[in-house]
């Protein structure tokens, strides 16, 4: 599926042969709209798109396939377009981009990008290729953001209950969340844009993506831990020493290993075998036992396995009034999670009177799948248009039976009022207050973002 000239939708093809004869440039933004996720948007994810997709140019090969399935599937072809796109531009889509730096906290309804053709034959271009620019911004930036609003949750209660809230909050949402996406692209995207927020992963491919596409060296961390299989092979009966051998096989200082507890009974197991037989072994190990309740209620169920391990273990109070369990164990939820129930187990906890130093959360398919372009909005319409005269017109919609679809009018900027990032024509504006520049130009990227310096816009 890498052929640029097939990544759109097929009405796209005849759109070559609708815009007005003196069309020479077409403008076009993106944007997130008004939702019911978030307010402000975490814009990550572009720079994946333009090296591993427009940074390779078409091919001769890639139009004939292009006009074989167009002619077949009932749709025009723009052959001398793609042809003249080979020949006078090496294959490379004449575009510019511009965008604002990757990492930024956006306020919805402002623009993140805009999109223009350079080659003044060809203002079909600009449109094109909105199916796949589109896809590329709003998977990312959406998982970036959902990540970000449960950070903002889990921050909220660490800095109410815990004494170290910096440093536990890196690791406080792991993501699980690589067997439940559409494909691996989709794992690797949306687990290096958690990573943006956490450092807690079991998608491998988000590690790779990170350091791929943005240069991290080592951007996410894992622990040894059990699944279901490796526990329940070893039979009911022998259960105690399933957990046994996970304490043997993963001791050491400062070790942390995680073991599924529920495969048969787990108030049994928390009271019986890890508060019972294997109470001492946990507290001579050289490590950090972390329980993992995985089903049952998503709320109740960890509150009553930290209530049970605190009168097994007992632990401490620390500065802020709030108890914290013996240091050999933790809990970590995975099952059930998402933003409300977060919010509403990190209340719990608080309300029992634990720290959220006790647990760790894991999201799986509501981190990485339960998300679409609507989640957050996402639109890319044009807004102007260059006429043969040099002079740009407007170009917008505004739908009488829905006004909330109506788009902006004019090439747009972004701008700082007032210590806010708002939208501004480009034409009122001061050219160096526009805060979307260009990362991109006819087959080159102009600006290379780092991980970790998204990693710090994003925290800002």
């Amino acid at each position: 599926m890498t052929n640029l000239i097939l990544a759109t939708d097929s009405y796209k093809q005849s759109h070559f042969l609708q815009y007005p004869p003196e069309a020479r440039i077409i403008s076009a933004y993106a944007e997130a709209r008004p939702n019911k996720c978030a307010e402000d948007i975490l814009f990550f994810g572009l720079q994946a798109y333009l090296i591993d997709y427009l940074a390779k140019p078409i091919m001769a090969a890639d139009i004939e396939e292009a006009e074989a399935i167009c002619a077949a599937h009932g749709v025009p072809f723009n052959r001398a377009g793609w042809d003249a796109i080979l020949r006078q531009h090496g294959g490379y889509l004449p575009l510019e981009i511009r965008a604002l730096p990757e990492g930024m906290i956006v306020p919805v309804g402002v623009p993140v990008m805009q999109v223009e053709n350079t080659d003044p034959t060809m203002p079909w271009l600009t449109t094109f290729i909105e199916t796949a620019l589109l896809r590329a911004l709003w998977y990312p930036t959406t998982v970036a953001t959902i990540s970000r609003q449960v950070k903002l949750v889990i921050r909220e209660a660490l800095q109410r209950t815990s004494d170290d809230w910096r440093g536990q909050l890196p690791f406080k949402l792991h993501d699980f969340g690589a067997r439940g996406v559409s494909s691996g692209e989709s794992a690797a995207l949306g687990g290096m844009a958690h990573l943006v927020n956490f450092a807690g992963t079991d998608t491998m491919e988000g590690l790779l993506a990170a350091r791929r596409y943005y240069g991290a060296t080592m951007p996410g961390f894992s622990i040894p831990a059990a699944e279901h299989s490796t526990m329940t092979s070893w039979g009911r009966d022998r259960e105690e020493a399933a957990y046994a051998n996970m304490l043997d096989r993963f001791e050491g200082d400062g070790t942390l290993v995680a073991v599924v507890s529920d495969s048969y009974d787990l108030d049994n197991a928390l009271a019986h075998i890890w508060g019972g037989s294997l109470k001492e072994k946990v507290l001579r190990y050289r490590g950090t036992l972390v329980i993992r309740p995985d089903s049952g209620d998503p709320v109740e169920t960890p509150v009553r396995t930290l209530k049970t391990l605190w009168d097994a273990f007992g632990g401490t109070v620390n500065g802020k009034g709030f108890r914290l369990l013996d240091p050999h164990v933790r809990v970590i939820q995975g099952d059930g999670m998402t933003l409300d129930s977060i919010a509403r187990l990190t209340a719990r906890l608080i309300e029992e009177g634990f720290a959220i130093d006790n647990i760790a959360f894991g999201m799986g398919g509501g981190l990485l799948q339960h998300a679409n372009r609507d989640t957050l909005g996402f639109a890319m319409k044009a807004n102007a248009m260059q006429d043969d005269r040099g002079i740009w017109h407007d170009i917008a919609k505004r739908p009488a039976t829905d006004m909330a679809k109506a788009s902006k009018a004019g090439r747009q900027a972004t701008v700082v009022r007032d210590g806010k990032l708002v939208a501004a024509r480009q034409d009122a504006i001061d050219p160096a207050e526009n805060l979307l520049v260009p990362v991109w130009r006819n087959g080159a990227l102009l600006v290379r973002h780092d991980f970790e310096q998204i990693r710090e816009r994003a925290a800002a």
